[in-house]
């Protein structure tokens, strides 16, 4: 990842996980934020890991916010479909 000193790990463990995984990486592909950086990593067909990382802890919220409600909503929108 990056040397920013705040990093967060998340592990997914979801049925979902390769359909949330596709949906991530159209976000993952832009840089939104220079102050933070994320990549997520496909294990398998049921897990799937988000590394969240930034300069600051209003940038680390900022992006967590972004990528925690983007997993949410594809998750969700599994269950519609």
């Amino acid at each position: 990842m990056s040397h920013m000193p705040h990093e967060v790990v998340f592990r997914f463990f979801t049925g979902n996980a390769p359909k949330i995984y596709q949906a991530l990486l159209p976000e993952l592909a832009d840089e939104v934020n220079p102050r933070s950086a994320a990549r997520a990593e496909l294990v398998g067909d049921n897990l799937l890991i988000l590394w969240v990382a930034a300069e600051d802890t209003s940038a680390l919220r900022a992006a967590l916010n972004m990528y925690l409600r983007l997993i949410s909503v594809a998750d969700e929108m599994q269950g519609l479909v």
